[in-house]
């Protein structure tokens, strides 16, 4: 890194009550030369409740390449620059991460200014073992695209995050109700660290009966229980069971391990004896 290079900061803010932000945050916001922010006008808000006059320019995900090479130039030329969300840690499924790229192709310094996340927030709050777990965010719009991105969570252990938007709350709880069934563990959190701060906790049936009758606004944190480990190798057991013995040998051959190992492999798999796969692949 070039010493005459400014520095890139990722700064997290609150994600509601503006006590949570951290001195270190303020007192960079107040050092750098610009702030990069998600919507210029939301952090103008928090700028002004904390008297910061710091510059902002909007770096969003429709910002365009000249936008990205302005700001790589400035960061070169010595000047440093903040990159704020609306609210929370930024990049975690917020808009910045080309930017980051950026300044890593250009060997620029990135220091990240730690503080609130509304994943790490809902987990804590939700009850739910989280020694483990997957942040997903916010699931696609489109209907085939959301339905992979579940299936290919079926065998998840640990808590399962996922950030989800008023207008599709319903309709991504009911999708992971056909997927998970109605009494998968979930807890749904609102409005984290504001006054009127809520956290449903039981089935992903109760949550959704829970919502028939409320005003939904804003956005929201779910958390779901993954499957068991027990659960995990019994799933696992039946795929391999629907594959005939043949493809189960050749998935492995394929992968370029030895005949030997597939065959212990495969005996695993379907919770099985080697010398029973022996006789059903009739090899010596």
């Amino acid at each position: 890194m070039n010493n005459n290079q400014g520095q890139l900061y990722i700064v997290s803010t609150p994600i509601g009550n503006l006590d949570d932000i951290t001195f270190r945050a303020i007192n960079t916001l107040k050092m750098v030369d610009i702030v990069a922010a998600e919507d210029t006008r939301r952090t103008r808000e928090l700028l002004n409740h904390f008297d910061i006059k710091t510059k902002t320019i909007s770096c969003n995900e429709f910002s365009s390449e000249s936008k990205i090479s302005y700001l790589i130039s400035e960061l070169l030329n010595g000047k440093n620059i903040a990159v704020v969300s609306d609210a929370g840690t930024p990049i975690i499924s917020d808009p910045g991460a080309l930017l980051i790229k950026e300044a890593i192709k250009n060997n620029i310094n990135i220091v990240g200014i730690p503080g609130a996340c509304a994943a790490i927030n809902a987990i804590v709050l939700s009850g739910i073992d989280s020694r483990k777990f997957t942040f997903v965010g916010f699931l696609s719009e489109d209907n085939k695209k959301r339905k992979m991105q579940i299936d290919d969570l079926k065998l998840t252990t640990g808590a399962i995050v996922f950030y989800i938007s008023s207008h599709n709350l319903k309709k991504d709880i009911k999708t992971l109700i056909d997927e998970y069934g109605e009494d998968a563990i979930a807890s749904l959190s609102r409005e984290m660290t504001k006054k009127f701060e809520e956290t449903v906790r039981g089935t992903l049936s109760d949550i959704y009966k829970y919502l028939n009758d409320k005003e939904i606004r804003g956005e929201f944190v779910l958390v779901l229980e993954g499957i068991t480990q027990k659960n995990k190798r019994a799933m696992e057991k039946e795929k391999w069971l629907q594959m005939d013995i043949n493809s189960h040998l050749k998935y492995y051959l394929d992968t370029g391990i030895s005949e030997k190992e597939a065959l212990k492999k495969i005996a695993s798999d379907r919770d099985v004896s080697k010398s029973e796969i022996y006789k059903l692949l009739k090899v010596k």
